[in-house]
């Protein structure tokens, strides 16, 4: 009896492990399957490892690897000048530091137009892009607009003078849009965002170009040039502008009319005189 019922006890415990068994592989089947499912309903996003600041950085900073870190980033929104690896940043072990030219913040895509070339100063020329000259504008608390500019601000240059019209076009003294929408680059010698705090400044310095730099001059030494602050978010482009006294005062020109003068007739008779034939005037009659 003892032999029996130990045999049937281990029937039923080798059955009963077997039912555990096989109940663990279904269980690790559904969960493998329902995670393949989920994997599958994601959107596979593409990714590369840039460098970004992890500490904030200000004009004229010295770029060091300590301020840096990898991350993955978004290929379909992956910015311009990017630096994918640590030796293109800091070539020759960093022999040759780079300087900061943009303010950056933590998180911020280091980027070829934030910082200079190795070993490059952070002047005002590694700010101008090719083709482009920097032209220094006189200005006041009025038309430097009372301390409000800074650099990489946009404004409109507009010129008060006098000049030699014809009748017709109003007075001479008149005010023009010379230039829209120029860049600010330097305010006095200033070309840190952050190193101007509403400061009234004698000078402001323009990225123009070449037949631009010639336009301003002229304009600066023949009148007044006065600055218009363009909006951050505003990208539209100022038409041609200009108003004198007459359209500020709405004063309607009178058109002269030239009256034509009446060409006064006259009668003549021809009469001979000897071999001469001579012609006399007299009085016309109707």
């Amino acid at each position: 009896m003892r032999a029996m019922f130990l045999a049937v006890l281990l029937v039923g415990l080798g059955l009963a492990g077997f039912a555990v068994h096989m109940a663990q592989n279904y269980v690790g089947q559904y969960q493998s399957a329902l995670d393949k499912e989920r994997q599958s309903r994601k959107p596979v996003i593409e990714t590369t490892d840039i460098f970004v600041a992890n500490a904030s950085m200000k004009y004229g900073q010295k770029l060091d690897p300590e301020q840096v870190v990898a991350i993955k980033w978004p290929n379909n929104s992956m910015p311009k000048g990017v630096f994918l690896t640590k030796e293109e940043l800091f070539p020759s072990d960093n022999a040759k530091p780079r300087l900061v030219i943009r303010p950056m913040e933590p998180g911020e895509p280091i980027m070829a137009i934030k910082i200079t070339e190795p070993g490059e100063n952070a002047g005002l020329t590694t700010q101008l892009e090719k083709g482009m000259r920097a032209f220094a504008i006189r200005v006041d608390v009025a038309s430097g607009v009372s301390g409000f500019l800074r650099p990489g601000d946009r404004v409109d240059v507009y010129w008060t003078g006098s000049a030699e019209r014809s009748d017709d076009e109003g007075s001479n003294n008149f005010t023009r849009l010379i230039q829209a929408g120029v860049h600010l680059v330097a305010i006095d010698q200033n070309t840190n965002v952050e190193g101007v705090h509403g400061t009234i400044a004698r000078t402001v310095t323009v990225a123009v170009e070449p037949q631009q730099v010639a336009a301003l001059a002229q304009a600066q030494n023949s009148g007044r040039l006065s600055l218009a602050l363009v909006g951050a978010l505003d990208d539209t482009v100022a038409e041609a502008i200009e108003v004198d006294q007459s359209t500020l005062l709405g004063i309607v020109r009178e058109e002269k009319v030239v009256e034509a003068r009446e060409v006064e007739k006259v009668c003549t008779i021809k009469t001979r005189r000897g071999a001469e034939v001579v012609e006399i005037a007299i009085p016309c009659s109707n």
